[in-house]
């Protein structure tokens, strides 16, 4: 039997002055969100031209209200309805935690899709550039949850190198499976959208990029979710899958569903003409 890894303990307040603190999972949000706002404006200039740099700044306030309220009214009805449903009051208490990335996931694509038809742009061609970047965030989010020693994984083999003990998760070893979704949900997929993104007939038909990143993560979390201890109210479900497997079935459809429109569809056109604005 190999020694085990302890928890370095890492205090989840990054900066606290007086009574104002901020935690590393709040500084995860708002790096993911200025990082991808960055690259987006990056990106939407490549041919096609999808949008312009001032709408991409316009987008921003609508992608952080469409994670932040679609995270957790999804974790509110996908994995506690019941308590929260007593305890409405507890919806609004965000700092006390409980978000989920597939609420997040359906708050953008209303955003998309609002701000999409109220500047007359392309919801495929514009959402292709944004579901890019999506993983960036999606790795900073799991070292954060690594940090706060949350969501960590299952029991892990005598054999394993890596398997650390957590302070929440009792005396066992487990999988750090923190770490295997930043690797596969974020550097991964990430690379993955980046070399397709960079080409051109990738970025011609529109959706295509969409339904991989939608068809990715439905592959990585699924995988990731094998190695990661199951939410203690939910537990495992018939047939051992957990919840966050089956949230995955919708999204490798509908990602699929997007792969074969765009295949099938003709190329998308620049719908406004290069802006450094």
């Amino acid at each position: 039997m190999l020694p085990v890894l302890m928890f370095p303990q890492f205090d989840p307040i990054m900066v606290q002055i007086g009574p104002l603190a901020i935690h590393w999972y709040a500084m995860a949000y708002i790096v993911a969100l200025v990082l991808g706002w960055w690259l987006v404006r990056y990106l939407v200039n490549w041919s096609p031209v999808v949008a312009t740099r001032v709408q991409v700044d316009d987008f921003l306030t609508w992608a952080t209200l469409g994670v932040i309220l679609g995270g957790r009214l999804g974790y509110v009805l996908f994995y506690q309805p019941y308590y929260y449903l007593t305890n409405p009051l507890k919806i609004f208490a965000v700092w006390q935690g409980g978000m989920s990335f597939h609420g997040g996931a359906l708050g953008v694509i209303l955003a998309l899709i609002l701000f999409t038809r109220l500047n007359h742009l392309s919801f495929l061609g514009f959402s292709d550039r944004v579901t890019t970047v999506v993983p960036m965030g999606l790795g900073l989010g799991r070292l954060a949850n690594f940090v706060n020693g949350e969501l960590w994984g299952r029991p892990a083999p005598d054999w394993l190198p890596w398997a650390m003990i957590f302070p929440s998760g009792g005396p066992i070893a487990r999988h750090p499976s923190q770490i295997y979704e930043f690797l596969l949900e974020g550097v991964l997929l990430f690379t993955i959208m980046l070399v397709l993104a960079s080409r051109k007939s990738i970025r011609e038909r529109g959706g295509f990029l969409s339904g991989t990143f939608l068809l990715g993560y439905a592959i990585m979390r699924s995988i990731a979710e094998c190695f990661r201890e199951p939410d203690a109210f939910i537990g495992y479900l018939p047939f051992g899958v957990t919840m966050g497997q089956v949230l995955c079935i919708p999204m490798a459809i509908a990602g699929i569903s997007f792969i074969c429109y765009a295949c099938r569809s003709s190329k998308l056109e620049s719908m406004v003409l290069k802006s450094d604005a």
